[in-house]
């Protein structure tokens, strides 16, 4: 399947309208490169609200997607695409949609019987909070954003109005729920498997946005430092999450691990892809360098809306 469209038109899509947007740059950027090393023919796309005319004039014939967060990885670029009738990587609207969404995310493992930390969601502009969903310490963070921008984690309930207020910032929907102890894991998945779980440990007390993005600031194990038989039951977890939001070509599963129990916290459908990314890392423990990785990625683009046959 390799160089499946080696003789095409690429559009690395980055930039976008999100948070994320210089993240997506850094990924896009870098994507561009490696294809480009591999010979292929790109273009690099800036994506604003005038991404269909943009598309118009490069007239691809396949879009690398490497935008983050809101408008790039919720459903609403993917439709442009399929509208569009340009295959493209990644998964399709709705995979991308539950995703993005930590309720709807959620709430669909639990319906699977998967472990995910208890957790209520509010409006940030409610008078009153609902009843918490454990005892302090809580997660609070926005409902629909990547990257732990919004993030809090409260120990003191006089911090917890506080911590709701930042997180509604950046959503009309803000998520609080239970801390969950222990190893902080994420699983690459490459057509459905998983390619093995990286132990990230940051300097600082959580992965804030500062500490994910900036060098030096984390510290990686690859493999996790776990039992054997816990790791088996992580990455058997990342796989069943993956497949429960709908699947697709490739993701990142982040889970925390408490002792021997691992729960899911978030699947990143469009995970970064930049030089301190962690699925490249994961990937190159499996054996596919970072040119590889974004030629797999990309072997696997496809257009998900089937028109029907008359």
């Amino acid at each position: 399947m390799t160089g499946r469209f080696r003789r095409a038109r690429v559009a690395v899509l980055l930039g976008g309208l999100s948070a994320e947007r210089e993240i997506s740059v850094q990924s896009g950027t870098a994507v561009a490169k490696a294809l480009r090393g591999l010979g292929y023919r790109v273009t690099t796309v800036q994506v604003g609200r005038d991404l269909p005319a943009r598309l118009a004039r490069v007239k691809p014939d396949v879009a690398f997607n490497a935008l983050h967060g809101r408008y790039g990885e919720d459903g609403a670029v993917q439709g442009v695409l399929e509208v569009m009738a340009i295959p493209y990587t990644g998964p399709g609207l709705l995979t991308s949609a539950l995703a993005m969404d930590k309720t709807m995310a959620k709430t669909v493992w639990r319906s699977q019987g998967l472990p995910t930390p208890a957790w209520v969601t509010v409006d940030p502009a409610a008078r009153r909070l609902p009843t918490l969903p454990a005892k302090l310490p809580l997660v609070v963070k926005p409902n629909s954003e990547g990257s732990s921008v919004g993030v809090s984690i409260v120990r003191r309930r006089a911090a917890l109005a506080a911590a709701v207020k930042l997180a509604g910032r950046s959503d009309a929907r803000v998520v609080i729920e239970a801390y969950v102890p222990g190893k902080e894991v994420t699983v690459g998945i490459l057509d459905g498997r998983a390619l093995g779980a990286l132990e990230v440990v940051a300097k600082g007390e959580f992965h804030t946005y500062e500490v994910k993005y900036t060098a030096g600031r984390e510290e990686f194990f690859m493999p996790a430092r776990l039992p054997q038989a816990t790791t088996a039951r992580v990455l058997e977890l990342a796989e069943a999450a993956h497949a429960a939001l709908g699947g697709g070509a490739y993701s990142r599963v982040d889970l925390r691990v408490d002792g021997r129990k691992p729960a899911l916290i978030e699947l990143n459908s469009l995970p970064g892809l930049t030089a301190l990314s962690y699925l490249p890392r994961i990937a190159s423990h499996a054996g596919l360098d970072f040119p590889a990785l974004c030629e797999s990625i990309l072997d696997r683009a496809t257009l998900h809306v089937r028109e029907s046959k008359r």
